[in-house]
Parts: C-alpha cells; structure tokens; sequence
C-alpha cells in the first residue's frame, strides 16, 4: 500500500498568513473608523479585507474566534506585552505601552466603550490574571492571599489602556507621561511590599 505524504506549500501558508493579517488588518480599521464598532459584521470585514466571506469563516469560523485572535494581534502591533514575566516587567510595561496606545488611540478607544471590544479584551482576562499572579508571586509571597490579590488588580489596573485613557482625559497627561505616572505607581507599590508598609486585612 502506497504511503500517503501530506504536503504543505510554503505558498500557500504564506498566502494563507497574508490573507489572515489582512483580516484583522480590516477590523482594526473598521474599529479605529467612526461609527459604531459593535454593528461591525463579518459581511463588512470582508469586503474591508478585500476577501470573501467564506474565507474570513473559513480562517475564523466565528466573531468569537475573530475577536480573541484580534487582541494579541494587535499589542503585537503596537509592541506591547500582554504575558509580563516578572514584577520589573509589569512595572515598565506602562511606560513602554501607553506612548504606543496614543498611535492607535481610536482603536484603543473602541475597544474600550463597545461590545466588540468588551467581548474581545474578555477572552483575554482569564489569560492575563494568570501571567500577572505568576510574575507578582515572587514579590507578594509573604501577603495573605486576599491581600496578594488587591496588588494583582492594581498592577492589572495601572497597566491597562482603561487607565491610559483616565489619565489622558481625566489628568490631561500625554500617553507618556501617562505612562511614567502608572510605573511610579506601580513601583511605589511593590517597594511598600517590599517594606511591609501595605496595610494588611
């Protein structure tokens, strides 16, 4: 019986690569447009990307699966990590996100206030509390649990676009200063652990 080989052309992972980017490419301009982000379809993500419908299913057989991808896709974009490896990390990570966040603030803005954006960040939540207890662990290991978690959502909420935007609008800071601003909190913080000076519950 004669071996059956499977074979895959690098042409057409590549175009395969090419017609994904150009997917998300579409609905990171569809959501950086004015209008309204949640009435984006799947219909108006391909005729953005130039594709067929089908092909978008076929890449992403669901929104959801469009939308979890989508994320990822685009802090890779913008060079900013979502999978902090340690405390230092967390600490930089706003001073080297926020400047970026302000090249890409409309899409940033629209995943912050429509449905699409909550639905898309949502399937990242899980994910990200697990890489920021992992990387905070070493620094809040002498904390009772319940305290070691208020620490977490700080740092969750210090390094996120929701706390660029506040201190953009709310502070009228630029995203870099935005940025120095939550890593001084930040590092404030962690060195008050460090002393034992947080209060305990």
């Amino acid at each position: 019986m004669a071996e059956t080989r499977s074979y895959n052309s690098p042409l057409r992972e590549e175009k395969a690569r090419e017609t994904r980017e150009a997917i998300l490419g579409a609905l990171y301009r569809l959501m950086s447009a004015a209008g309204a982000p949640d009435e984006i379809s799947m219909d108006a993500i391909a005729s953005e990307a130039g594709v067929q419908r089908r092909t978008v299913f076929r890449h992403f057989p669901t929104k959801d699966d469009l939308l979890t991808a989508f994320w990822p896709w685009l802090n890779a974009l913008m060079g900013a990590s979502i999978a902090p490896k340690d405390a230092k990390e967390i600490i930089k990570g706003p001073l080297e996100a926020f400047p970026r966040f302000d090249a890409h603030e409309a899409a940033i803005r629209a995943s912050l206030h429509s449905r699409t954006g909550r639905d898309m960040r949502a399937g990242m939540v899980a994910g990200r509390r697990r890489h920021f207890a992992r990387a905070l662990a070493p620094r809040l290991a002498d904390l009772p649990p319940v305290d070691a978690r208020k620490i977490e959502a700080l740092a969750h909420l210090l390094y996120s676009a929701s706390a660029w935007e506040v201190l953009k609008d709310y502070g009228g800071l630029t995203g870099a200063r935005a940025g120095e601003a939550a890593s001084w909190a930040l590092e404030t913080i962690l060195a008050a652990v460090a002393a034992g000076s947080v209060p305990r519950t």
